[in-house]
């Protein structure tokens, strides 16, 4: 059983298609945040650290987002954010293969990733150089002067799924690292790091898996390069002994080294609560579920609205748990959307994004949300100019 909705604080009257941003809150987080703070922060106060586990929260809370992407025991730990981890995976990539100097990757991967690709090349200032081709290019990109391959396996704006296994070993047999940017994935999609072999994955985890606004990050190292790895930010918290206060760094042994600053020990909190549902989910079954519900909203907007152009692939095996729409007015028509209740977001220039998670969404939503879809298009609404004033966030 996928459905999980006594799990989820879900609005009355809301029919919530932006898990592929931000995940709802689950109820138990609301408890164990509490709890955290009154029990563990409150009454242990800095003691907290050892007895109530605060110190060894990344890599138990690292080895649980493992396990929904296929990563052994002791690869992945948690801290500081997405665009932090992205900066240190291919930082440390980089050192792997010293004598080359492209970095590739695709020009719908998502922008944070590029502008830290883009700062680590000024900061070393070796000749490196940032190259982007077509997604459907990426393949035939690689040659003997790419060091490290970095991708996205879903893009963010359609939709659209890398085959991992294949580009992997696309980029393993051109001689380069591979890196694989999760944050679409996790939780959506069944994932397995360490059988495509990909050397380095990041993600987030207020997405899919619903850790909340500003949730930490993950980084996974392959097994047999976490001895090795060089950590480009020598953190404290990634020191061999920090509380021997050593003035030169010393990397810790493992995953270890890829921590940096003190972990965000509140909003941890409120992720670890968030994946006791994961504990009785099977990934695939989940998977069969999205594509399912993604399947009925095609159908039923293709009819009912024609108006809107599918931006996503056709074919559900080469598209994550989102479908997108293109419409010029896409932002006018996903925020009369919301006012009726049926929560999407919108991607520049014309991308009405909607995400499907099984967790919390049936087919009775599908056809309750198309519905709204339809006398949007139908009768205009979206031309009303209180729609058409874009706020910060889209």
């Amino acid at each position: 059983m996928v459905l999980k909705k006594e799990f989820f604080e879900l609005p009355t009257g809301v029919i919530y298609l932006d898990g592929n941003s931000l995940g709802p809150l689950p109820k138990a987080a609301s408890a164990r945040v509490a709890a955290m703070m009154q029990d563990e922060w409150g009454q242990m106060l800095i003691r907290g650290w050892n007895a109530a586990g605060w110190m060894d929260q990344p890599d138990r809370v690292g080895d649980r987002v493992g396990r929904l992407i296929g990563a052994p025991a002791g690869t992945v730990v948690m801290g500081d954010t997405l665009s932090v981890k992205v900066y240190q995976a291919v930082a440390a990539a980089l050192n792997m293969v010293p004598d080359r100097r492209v970095i590739l990757s695709d020009t719908g991967n998502f922008p944070t990733d590029l502008y830290m690709v883009q700062g680590l090349i000024d900061a070393l200032d070796r000749g490196y150089e940032l190259r982007l081709v077509a997604p459907e290019e990426v393949a035939e990109a690689m040659d003997d002067q790419v060091a490290v391959v970095l991708l996205t396996q879903v893009d963010y704006r359609t939709g659209r799924m890398h085959d991992m296994r294949q580009i992997t070993e696309r980029a393993h047999a051109a001689g380069a690292v591979m890196v694989w940017d999760l944050a679409h994935s996790a939780g959506a999609v069944p994932v397995d790091v360490a059988a495509c072999g990909c050397a380095f994955a990041v993600g987030c985890t207020y997405k899919y898996l619903n850790g909340g606004p500003g949730a930490p990050a993950f980084i996974y190292a392959r097994a047999d390069l976490a001895e090795r790895v060089e950590p480009v930010l020598a953190g404290w918290l990634g020191h061999d002994a920090p509380f021997a206060f050593d003035l030169d760094y010393r990397p810790a042994p493992g995953i270890g080294r890829m921590r940096v600053g003190t972990p965000p020990v509140i909003q941890m909190a409120a992720l670890e609560a968030a994946l006791d549902v994961w504990d009785a989910v099977d990934i695939s079954e989940l998977r069969a579920a999205s594509v399912a519900l993604q399947e009925l909203f095609i159908s039923e907007v293709e009819a009912r609205a024609p108006e809107l152009r599918l931006a996503s692939p056709r074919d559900p095996n080469m598209r994550g748990s989102q479908v997108s729409f293109a419409f010029d007015e896409g932002y006018a028509a996903m925020q009369a959307l919301i006012a009726r209740g049926v929560i999407g977001d919108f991607r520049s220039p014309d991308i009405m994004r909607f995400g499907f998670t099984p967790l919390y969404l049936d087919a009775d939503d599908v056809r309750a949300a198309v519905d709204h879809i339809e006398v949007v298009m139908r009768d205009r609404l979206w031309d009303d100019p209180v729609y058409k004033t874009r706020a910060a966030v889209t």
